[in-house]
């Protein structure tokens, strides 16, 4: 074990496909944000996520900004959020001057707990945006169904869960849009970039037009509002395209190292040792980062990190951070903070590697 390479937390799944589109791309000169990739990586992505219209942008949190930007939610609106996630998910509600208004996360399955949120709509909230976080589907019925009761929009923020499952359908297709990152280490990647993915086709062209600086398809320089610099490249594309093809095998091969994992530590799990990701009986996994709960957390990720095996805490929650702060208490989120930790978790890791890092764990622990 002195002598292993060092294991990183996550690293992209690159072949030849990727770089013979590179090449092409290169060759045809289009390497900035027009050419035929682009609108392929469009179709058969949303295809791919069940939906009919794929946006391309330049990265998952510009996806999310011009989603908020495109339905029009402004000053004085709230936008409900996981105070459990990455903080580009409340940052997109601030860049519109919206207020993200937090809840608390399920015990069973860390995402926003759907029961909690009724209690934090009012007069001003316009949408919802649940977080599948960490590769696992939020309870989507009990969102949509009260996202209907009161008229708001569901944007489902899927950067961490790319082709995971609710109920047998994709996540992107389950709200009224869906946000992915492509970022390096996702589950596919195109270096950065996203995507926003809508059965709502005067949605989509609204952002098509809003993520293109707002310039008119018939009147070059014509700009009817102030939109953004949001645009995909043809370069990035060629990426996505390639990856696509591959991502079933990724998910296969993801939840095989979780399942490697879970055996491995199974005979661990309660009392004071450890908890692992969990998987609802209505939800597919995507396992973007293999998970695990401890309160040694941080004794642990120490021990990994002498045996040159990288980890990652779990994300701060929002009402923790400087810019959202505030005294409310959310008990679970708080808990999975403390004591969440990520396992190195990508599609190239070898069947030893995992048995390698559930053997440190193992001795840590004993």
């Amino acid at each position: 074990l002195e002598d292993a390479k060092m294991i990183p937390i996550a690293e992209p799944n690159l072949g030849e496909e990727e770089l013979e589109n590179i090449i092409d791309v290169v060759k045809s000169s289009w390497i900035s944000s027009k050419g035929r990739y682009i609108s392929k990586f469009e179709r058969e992505f949303s295809k791919y996520c069940e939906v009919k219209q794929g946006v391309a942008v330049s990265n998952g949190t510009v996806a999310l900004h011009l989603v908020l930007k495109s339905m029009g939610i402004g000053k004085g609106d709230e936008v409900i959020i996981p105070s459990l996630t990455f903080i580009a998910t409340a940052n997109a509600v601030s860049y519109c001057n919206a207020k993200p208004i937090f809840v608390d996360s399920h015990p069973d399955y860390w995402c926003m707990d759907s029961e909690k949120i009724k209690e934090k709509i009012s007069d001003k909230t316009r949408a919802i945006i649940p977080v599948h976080l960490y590769g696992h589907p939020c309870d989507m019925d009990t969102i949509t169904d009260l996202a209907d009761d009161y008229g708001l929009y569901v944007i489902e923020d899927a950067a961490e869960a790319h082709g995971a499952e609710y109920k047998g359908r994709k996540t992107g297709s389950l709200g009224t849009v869906g946000c992915f990152s492509f970022y390096g280490n996702k589950l596919i990647t195109t270096g950065e970039g996203g995507m926003c993915v809508t059965n709502d086709e005067e949605l989509a062209d609204r952002m098509r037009l809003l993520r293109d600086h707002a310039m008119s398809d018939d009147n070059t320089y014509w700009h009817s509002t102030i939109g953004f610099n949001y645009r995909m490249t043809n370069l990035q594309a060629a990426i996505g395209v390639a990856q696509l093809k591959k991502i079933d095998g990724f998910i296969e091969r993801k939840r095989k190292i979780a399942n490697r994992y879970s055996k491995g530590l199974n005979d661990l799990i309660g009392g004071d040792l450890i908890d692992i990701h969990p998987e609802m009986s209505w939800a597919k996994c995507v396992y973007w980062m293999y998970s695990i709960l401890l309160e040694e957390r941080d004794n642990l990720a120490k021990v990994l990190e002498k045996k040159e095996i990288d980890t990652r805490p779990f994300f701060y929650p929002m009402h923790y951070l400087p810019p959202y702060k505030n005294n409310e208490k959310f008990h679970v989120a708080e808990r999975l903070s403390k004591v969440g930790i990520n396992l190195p978790s990508s599609t190239v890791l070898k069947n030893k590697d995992v048995d390698r890092i559930v053997q440190v764990i193992r001795e840590a622990l004993s």
